[in-house]
Formats: C-alpha cells, structure tokens, sequence
C-alpha cells in the first residue's frame, strides 16, 4: 500500500501544478501551430447564394406544407384552429383600440379612451404619479405621430401576454406543486430561455405563416417561460409550515392552493407577469420580421433603409412604452405588501364606479362616438421633431466625431475581431471542432465537451460553417469587452455603496429596453458595420454581467477583506488577489449570461450589416430561395447558444465546487 501511495504522489503532484489556464493554454498554442501548418484548408466555406442539400430540403419541406396546408389533417385540424384563434383574438384586441372596424373609420375605443382607461389601471394597481406616467407616456405616442403603431404593439403585446399568462401560471402551478413536473420542465424552460429571440421566428413561420397571428404565437412561446418558472419558484417558496398548518385545519388541496399558496405568493406571481410582459415586448417589435403589424416594422424598415430619424423615433416610443408597462407592473408588485398604518395589506381593489372610474368611462363613451376624441388630434410634428434632431445629430456625429469612432471602429476590428475571426475561419473546421470540444471538456468537464461534440457535428451539418464561426468570432469579441466592463464597474459597484446607489437604477432602466433599440443609436455613430452589432451587444449585455459581479464582489466575507487589509494589501491587492478570486462563481456566472445577450445582439446585427448568420435568417424571410438557409442558420444560432451555456453553466458550478 505504501508503494501504490508513493507511486500515485508524484501524479497528484503533478495534477496540482498542471492547473486548468496551464491547459486552456496549450489547447491555444497547439491551435496556434497547426493553423499556421493548415491555413486556409477544409475551411467549409459557402457563398451567400450557394444552397446544401439540407437547404434545398428544407425549401421542398416548405413548398410542400404550403401546398399541403388546407388539406393535411394535421395543419387543417390542429395548427390552422389554433393559428384561427390566435387571429381572431389579436383582431379583436386591434379593433379596440387600433384598427378600424364595422365601417367604422376609427377603433371601438379612440385615443381618449385608451389614455383614460390605461391611466384608470395604473392608478387601480399603483398610484398616482404610476398613472401620470403611463398618461403622459401614452399621450406622447400620439404626439410622435406613432398612436396607430403603438397601439399595434400594444394589441399583439396584450393578446400575447394574456394567452402566455392562460399556459404559464397553470403550468407554474403544477411545477410548483409536483417535484417530477418540475424536473421535467426545467430543462425545457432552460433550453427556451436559451434561445435567442430571432430564432423562435423561421420554424413557427413554416407552421403559422407570417402576420399578426404567427407573431403573437411566436411571442407566447418566447414569453411564457419566465411566468412557468416564476410561478413554480412562487408557490415552493410558501414555508412548509404555514402548508401545514392549514393541512391539519382540514383544508383540501384545492383550498390550501387558492386560500393559501396563492395568496401567499401573489408579489412573486406579479414579478412573473412583469417578465412575460417584457419579453412579449421585446418579442413583438423583433416579429415585425414576419410582418407583425406596430412600432417594430416601422423601425426594421428603418433600419434597413438606415433612415437614423425614423428608427430613433419609433424606438424611442418601443422604450417609452417598456418603461410604463415596466412600472404598472412594478408598482402592482410592490403594492401587494405595503402595509397600511393599522397592519394590513394594501390590495389592488379600488372602488370601480370611483371617480377614477366614472372618468374613465366617460372617455370610453366619447372616444367611441366622437371621432374627434378618437383620432389623435394633431400630424405628429413632435415624432418629426425627434427624427430631425436625431438626424441632425447622427450627421454632427459622424462629422465631428469621426475620427475617434473610426479610430474605436478600426481598433476592435482589426486588433481583436479581424484576426481572430481568420483564427477561426481560415483554420480547419475538424481543428476547430477539436478545439471547442477540448475546451468544453477542460471549462466544463466531461459532459459540456460531449455537448460540444454535439454541437459541432450538427454545425458541420447545418452547411453553414463559416458564417457559424463568424457569428461565434463577433460573439467572443462582443464578450471580452462585456466582461471588462463589467468587472470595472462590477467590482467599483460591489466596493462602494454609493456607486451602487447611483448606478443600479441606470442598470435596470437598461434592461427594460427592448433589444432592438439598442441597434439605433450606435447605426448614427459607427454605421452599418459588424462593429455596430458588437458594440450594441456589449451594451445591452453589460447590465446583467455588471450587476451579477457587483452582486459577487459584495459577498465575499468583511472579515476577508479586513485580514488582507491588516496584512498590508492595499485596494488593487485585495481586489486582484481576495475579491475577485473569491467571486469567481459570479464572475463564471456573468460570462454566461453576457454570452447569451451578446449572442441575442449580434445575431440581430444582421439588420444593420454584421452579416453572417443574422443576415442569413433575414434573407431566408425575404427571398423564398434562401428559406431553408435561414432555417439552417436559425438552427446554427441555437446551437451556440446551447454550446455556450453548457460549457459556462458546467464551469460555473465547478468554479462553486
């Protein structure tokens, strides 16, 4: 025994110098040696127009369901009812409030009624300065000359929300209340959240067709995750005790979940809704690529046409309309446990035929019957106003600041992006696929490098290779700068709480915007370039990333900190050395949702000229040829995404353990 034990201590010893960097290291160098052996061999690249086998399938595929649609027992029977429901439901809703209806030249319920019935709401379910808000918001909309828009957003987002709701807080239930449910349904809601948004679009277009009603079951199927996953985290976190107690007063299940599950968890079920409303937002305004009706075609064609005025004006309203719906829901959240002076709670019950109501009412009636209270009175001189200015600026920009845009441009493209984007095109798609899958093993273990192997062999399968590693080069890129951010401004809000104070609000307003807003004001700054799509994805990933580091290096032990400082480090020491190590699982955390919003951003940036596989869903939706491209490619995107965040999610917990 003792000779086995001398025998395996020189290994152990060995294993304890050979660290995980030391490996990821190698894999580098070895890489390094070999593209410079094989640059520019079975590199798997494919022309823009060039189509695969699989491609050419997947056109036949679509061919075939389009011509099979009123006919095949499955579509006829199944997916047209529901696709029927679904429309009559967001016509019924745009007949409100935004389409004209029954010969009418305006909706059922004009301008006024909506601002009063939205200001009614607002004031039901929070306060007075929420319905000021969300009045003055909605008010704004028709000054911009956007009412009709954003009252199309508005519809698709409220069908959307309504029917995510219907599925997700039934399901959150059940999940909530049945261990088995649960694990079954979280590697499922895992894998959606995954996802970037554009690739829910091309495979439920070749089910649904484009329109409203495809961008509404779309939005559903994006949207309910966060409500399934809420929920069931709502109803799990009710005390055990408090379960009991009402079991031993006799209650049957059925009453222990409506006198005292549900209630209990009423702040958290709201927190739900506010999710799913958000993301159904930032859904809705990206399906305007399958011709959703509202303010997010108005900014696609802007963008495409890189008209800065427009987009900037209606992604302004797209903001706008998150922040008041962010905040009725957020207000209706807090409400449900702010105490009154006499030690109850406070409820969302205001008296219905209240002033507040009467008013709203009232309104209601003169917007259905006056046209002048139904149509926005007024050319939308302000919207036009904005565009202008917008213009103007985005020139004074682009002439004032040119050469330290350029100059930034220029210095990530070519310094970073350029060379290792060649890394991974120009080298071999088998060394590349070695090196991922290696990667994965020594990040993740054993399990994200089989992952990886999957992955990569379904890449190779999808005939699109290089725009995948074009796509994946963007996205590292995009990441490095995300993580630097974020730790800077992570560790600075960790360590002080005033800068935490400060900037915490800002963080959260961010995260409120839809993503595809983000794309407008750097289009006026960098123009219609891969960097454009970086420098986006950076910024709307960098929120999370900053706040997850803030939220590590706060944690770590006082008495930590305070033995370092003792023993003479100073603040660059104690960062470096005690904070930042000891955070690590945040840190490791971090990377992996930055790598997954970055993912989301630069995917869009096919809109605005990053190409690769963004432009190849984008074409697949406007050229019926390059269809089963874009499908091919949505499917690419996916399996990043799931490459992504198993190899961070596995390295995560190691990191933990």
């Amino acid at each position: 025994m003792a000779a086995v034990a001398d025998a395996t201590a020189p290994v152990a010893t060995l294993r304890k110098k050979v660290s995980r960097p030391m490996v990821v290291a190698a894999i580098v160098l070895v890489w390094l040696v070999l593209f410079a052996a094989l640059r520019g061999r079975q590199t798997l690249t494919l022309a823009a127009a060039d189509l695969t086998g699989l491609h050419r399938w997947l056109n036949d595929v679509n061919d075939s369901i389009g011509a099979n649609r009123n006919s095949n027992p499955v579509f006829l029977y199944f997916f047209n009812e529901i696709r029927l429901v679904i429309d009559n439901l967001v016509t019924f809703v745009q007949s409100l409030i935004s389409q004209p209806t029954g010969g009418r030249p305006v909706p059922q319920i004009g301008w006024l009624g909506v601002v009063g019935i939205t200001g009614y709401v607002s004031w039901a379910v929070g306060n007075w300065r929420v319905a000021l808000l969300a009045v003055a918001g909605f008010t704004f909309f028709g000054l911009q000359g956007l009412w009709q828009e954003s009252m199309d957003t508005l519809a698709l987002t409220l069908s959307a929300v309504l029917v995510a709701l219907l599925i997700g807080i039934p399901l959150g239930v059940w999940a909530g209340l049945s261990d088995r449910v649960n694990r079954i349904m979280t590697p499922f809601l895992d894998f959606m959240q995954t996802m970037p948004t554009f690739v829910y679009l091309a495979p439920l277009t070749l089910i649904f067709l484009i329109g409203g009603a495809s961008a509404v079951i779309t939005t559903v199927i994006y949207a309910a995750p966060p409500a399934i996953r809420i929920t069931a985290y709502a109803i799990r976190s009710v005390p055990e005790t408090t379960v009991e107690a009402a079991d031993s007063l006799g209650a049957t299940r059925v009453q222990q979940l409506v006198k005292v599950l549900l209630p209990m968890s009423k702040r958290t079920v709201v927190v739900g809704v506010n999710q799913t409303i958000m993301a159904a937002l930032a859904m809705v305004t990206i399906a305007a690529l399958i011709d959703a009706p509202g303010l997010g075609k108005t900014v696609v064609q802007a963008l495409q046409s890189l008209d800065v005025g427009t987009a900037f004006n209606a992604g302004l309203a797209i903001v706008v309309m998150a922040i008041v719906l962010d905040r009725v829901t957020t207000a209706a959240a807090v409400r449900t446990e702010t105490r009154r002076t006499d030690g109850r709670f406070l409820t969302w019950r205001r008296p219905l035929l209240g002033a507040g109501g009467v008013v709203a009412a009232v309104l209601v009636y003169l917007s259905h019957t006056y046209v002048w209270a139904a149509e926005f009175p007024g050319d939308g001189t302000v919207g036009s106003h904005i565009a202008s200015a917008a213009d103007t600026t985005s020139t004074w920009l682009q002439d004032h600041l040119y050469g330290l845009t350029n100059a930034l441009r220029d210095a990530v493209t070519n310094g970073l992006l350029n060379p290792f984007q060649t890394l991974l095109t120009d080298s071999p798609w088998w060394l590349v696929g070695a090196v991922l899958v290696a990667l994965g093993a020594v990040l993740g273990g054993w399990r994200a490098g089989v992952t990886a192997a999957v992955c990569v062999g379904l890449l190779v399968g999808t005939g699109l290779w290089s725009d995948s590693m074009t796509t994946l080069a963007s996205t590292v890129v995009a990441t490095v700068l995300t993580m630097l951010a974020g730790v800077v401004v992570g560790v600075w809000m960790g360590r002080s709480t005033l800068a935490d104070r400060l900037i915490r609000p800002t963080l959260d307003a961010a995260q409120v915007m839809p993503p595809f807003v983000y794309l407008v004001p750097f289009l006026a700054l960098f123009g219609a370039t891969r960097f454009t799509a970086i420098i986006a994805g950076v910024v709307y990933a960098a929120p999370v990333a900053i706040k997850i580091i803030a939220d590590g290096v706060r944690n770590v032990s006082e008495s930590t900190v305070e033995a370092a400082t003792s023993a003479g480090c100073n603040t660059w020491q104690i960062i470096t050395k005690v904070q930042l190590p000891m955070a690590r699982g945040a840190l490791t955390l971090a990377t992996n949702q930055g790598l997954i919003y970055v993912l989301s951003m630069v995917v869009l940036g096919g809109l605005v000229g990053a190409g690769a596989l963004g432009y190849d869903v984008v074409a697949g939706f406007s050229q019926s040829e390059l269809y089963g491209k874009g499908l091919a490619a949505g499917l690419a995107i996916v399996l990043l995404g799931v490459m992504f965040d198993r190899i961070t999610q596995a390295a995560a917990r190691r990191t933990r353990a």
